[in-house]
């Protein structure tokens, strides 16, 4: 199969990351990690906004109601519809930030962190829920990244980048609680690090590959059935956008790359890569 991966907004993002669909408004929103900047695009319009942090943001997810829910350096901050910003949760840890983070079908943020050094065992998987209480769900992380439900709820997919692994756990929707970790895929030397995922209608995880120049998509079963190249190596998150949900967004990076390919750090689309599902935003 051929795929036709075309530039949405071309970019120089250090660590681009993040794509998450805002359904309520009609837009993308995605990073720049390490340069502390919140974008958004419309499709259809064209229109693109920036907002820079404070600190560094790992996440960005819309919330119920309107505004914003930052996974930032120091813990949770939400925007509100007019701007404003407030802390949900301030928890610093030096030498700590927040990462890669999604919204679970109840509606908590299941937020990761890691080491800026990336220690083994440094980082954390956290559930928040809309009045601000946490739960650590993992505490022997290393970098936390791709976190995702399968349609009806029962399954969670999850990344710790430095194992190769998709893993995949028992969620109980009405609980929340997860068990019985195992591994979905794994990815092959050579063939880089799972980053960023997201999980179709049908089921099936997409996973895009740090300095793997590609974007795999696997069956339920744990069946690697679609590999689609990226023009560079620091593929680092996808997600499904557009009305339809049917265009496949996936972000880049260009952070230790000398020199570095013209297109990385770029916002990507695959038009018509299959069928997303409609998320949540956090309640909160």
């Amino acid at each position: 199969m051929t795929y036709e991966v075309e530039v949405a907004v071309r970019a120089e993002a250090e660590l681009g990351e993040g794509p998450t669909w805002d359904a309520a408004a009609g837009r993308l929103l995605w990073l720049d990690i390490l340069r502390s900047r919140v974008h958004t695009l419309d499709p259809v319009s064209g229109h693109r906004t920036v907002r820079t942090t404070e600190q560094h943001v790992g996440a960005v997810k819309p919330r119920a109601g309107g505004g914003l829910v930052l996974n930032l350096r120091d813990g949770i901050g939400l925007v509100d519809t007019a701007g404003d910003f407030r802390w949900l949760r301030h928890e610093p840890v030096p030498g700590r930030r927040g990462n890669d983070a999604a919204v679970a079908p109840d509606g908590s943020l299941w937020a990761g962190t890691m080491r800026y050094d990336e220690a083994t065992g440094g980082g954390t998987l956290s559930r928040i829920t809309g009045d601000g209480a946490a739960e650590v769900v993992l505490d022997d992380v290393t970098v936390s990244n791709g976190t995702g439900w399968s349609p009806d709820g029962r399954l969670m997919y999850y990344i710790d980048t430095p194992t190769r692994r998709i893993d995949v756990f028992d969620h109980d929707p009405a609980t929340g609680r997860v068990s019985g970790r195992r591994p979905l895929a794994t990815v092959e030397d050579g063939a880089g690090y799972p980053d960023g995922l997201t999980v179709d209608a049908d089921g099936c995880v997409w996973v895009a590959l740090w300095d793997g120049a590609a974007v795999r998509r696997y069956t339920p079963s744990g069946k690697l059935d679609r590999v689609v190249p990226l023009p560079v190596p620091r593929v680092t998150a996808c997600a499904f956008g557009g009305p339809e949900l049917t265009d496949l967004y996936i972000t880049t990076a260009r952070v230790g790359l000398s020199p570095a390919p013209p297109l990385a750090g770029s916002l990507m689309v695959l038009p018509g890569a299959g069928k997303g599902q409609t998320l949540p935003p956090f309640a909160g």
